[in-house]
Formats: structure tokens, C-alpha cells, sequence
């Protein structure tokens, strides 16, 4: 059972889970219903879970060919890519099913096109072929918060779109980040992430412009959902800590500070989502 947990990446489902619950606040301008929250986080669990298991069955063979992947169930044999399939089939019908019964129809829908696009759009068509495969698939990531305004209103928004848009543009500087640090293993498992085939000067200038793209949109939110703006100071100071570690990278660029900055952009989505919450409640 461990070993199939494990093929849901529950880890990064954290992540997504994070943007989850303060798009179910911005949506219902307030405390989301008890059983809407409950079950739209267990979906998203589910959804996000098969996603992440379908991409193990995929690429079993170049997760054998990187350090930080060569243990995972499938790619030892521990599970077969049968049974890896049928555990990926079966919880993602559980997700679809859970949203179905107890949200909205825009809801599931969404749920099936982020579940179809990670697996298809992102895993089989980009990841291998694209050194932008983290721009577009990224996509398939900022789908939660798009989800948890339509559980609750059955429709999307403005506020709903930015929300969006700020986990887009988070995305690629966070995952670059990690790429740096293990560059060596895409390199070997013949994935071209953009700190495998570009200069590093090249990864931080794309990395600067999305995130500054990211401070914009990520202020136009509070702004659009009619939040406090003690909330734009605070994410400005947020920022500032995230942007420190970009600086240290862009100055001496190495693994350990590729690795902070990982770290600082988590810390950063993970307040923020958080402070997102907050100014609802006292909005």
C-alpha cells in the first residue's frame, strides 16, 4: 500500500492543495461550505494523485536513469506498469466521480481536462520534446484554484483568472530551480529542461521575467477579490524574501542556491495562499 501511495507524489499534491483552499474563500467571499471544501480537497487528492501516477507508468524507463527517481515503485518493478495503470484508472475515476456527485459539472470538467492535459499534454507531448515543457504544462498545476472557484459558483472569474495566472508564472522559476540542481539527471534521462540545453544566464533572465509577471498578477488578485491592502504589503515583503534568493542565484549561480530558491518559492505560494484566506475572513 505505501509503494502505491507513493506513486500519488503526495508531496506536490500538497502544493496544489495549498491554491485549492483559498480559491474555494475567494469564490464563496467567505467560508466555503464544510462538505464543497471537504470534498473538493479529497477529489483534488485523488485527481492530482492518478495524474501523478499515470506519469510514473510513462516514464518508468527514464525515471530508472535518474538518482532521484530510480526508487520510485515502478521503476524498480516493485509495481507493474499494469497495475501502476489500473491504481491510476481507477482513483482518477474516483476523483471525476467525487466531483461529480457532490460539486458542479464545470467543476468535473475541469478536473478531467487537468487530469487529461498533465498526462497527455504535458507527460507524452512536451516534458521530452520542449524546452519549455514546464511553461505550458505548468498549466495543468494552476487547474485547482480554476476548480475551486467553479465548485462553489459553477463559473469562473476575474479574481479566479489572476489567481490562475499567479501560480503560472510561479511555476516555471520553481521548477527551474529544482532543474538546476539536477540538471545531470534530465541530462541523463534525456529530458530537455531549460537548464539542460540553455546557458544558466538564459534559465535566471526567464526566471526574472516570470517572476516579475508573477508580482503583478499575484497584487491584482487582492485587488480584484476586494481584499485589505495590508495584504499587497505583506506580499510585497514575501516577494522581496523570494527575490533575495533569486539575486544570490543570479550573482553566484549553484546548486545550494538553486535549492533555496526552491525552497523560498514554496514558502512564499504556501503564505500567500494562506494570507489569501485571511483577507477573506476579514475582508
Amino acid at each position: 500500500m505505501k509503494n502505491y501511495i507513493s506513486l500519488m507524489k503526495l508531496r506536490v499534491v500538497e502544493l496544489l492543495l495549498v491554491t485549492t483552499l483559498p480559491a474555494l474563500f475567494l469564490a464563496s467571499d467567505g467560508v466555503p461550505d464544510l462538505a464543497v471544501t471537504v470534498w473538493c480537497l479529497v477529489g483534488g487528492t485523488f485527481a492530482a494523485g492518478g495524474a501523478n501516477a499515470f506519469n510514473m507508468v510513462i516514464e518508468a524507463k527514464s525515471d530508472l536513469l535518474m538518482k532521484r527517481t530510480a526508487k520510485r515503485p515502478i521503476a524498480t518493478g516493485e509495481i507493474s506498469k499494469t497495475n501502476g495503470l489500473i491504481f491510476a484508472t481507477v482513483i482518477s475515476i474516483i476523483s471525476l466521480s467525487i466531483f461529480a456527485a457532490f460539486t458542479t459539472p464545470v467543476a468535473t470538467l475541469l478536473t478531467f481536462l487537468a487530469i487529461t492535459f498533465y498526462v497527455f499534454g504535458y507527460t507524452l507531448a512536451l516534458k521530452k520534446h520542449t524546452s519549455q515543457n514546464i511553461v505550458w504544462g505548468g498549466i495543468a498545476g494552476c487547474m485547482p484554484v480554476l476548480i475551486g472557484q467553479a465548485a462553489v459558483t459553477s463559473s469562473l472569474t476575474l479574481t479566479s483568472w489572476l489567481f490562475f495566472l499567479t501560480v503560472f508564472f510561479w511555476t516555471p522559476p520553481h521548477f527551474w530551480a529544482l532543474a538546476v540542481r539536477y540538471k545531470d539527471d534530465y541530462k541523463a534521462a534525456g529530458i530537455p529542461m531549460l537548464p539542460v540545453v540553455a546557458p544558466i544566464k538564459s534559465v535566471i533572465n526567464q526566471m526574472w521575467f516570470h517572476s516579475l509577471a508573477m508580482v503583478v498578477v499575484s497584487l491584482l488578485v487582492i485587488q480584484s477579490a476586494q481584499l485589505p491592502i495590508w495584504l499587497s504589503v505583506i506580499t510585497l515583503l514575501l516577494i522581496a524574501g523570494w527575490k533575495r534568493q533569486l539575486i544570490k542565484l543570479t550573482r553566484q549561480p549553484s546548486e545550494v542556491n538553486a535549492g533555496k530558491l526552491f525552497q523560498a518559492s514554496i514558502v512564499f505560494l504556501s503564505i500567500y495562499s494562506f494570507l489569501l484566506v485571511i483577507g477573506v475572513l476579514l475582508k
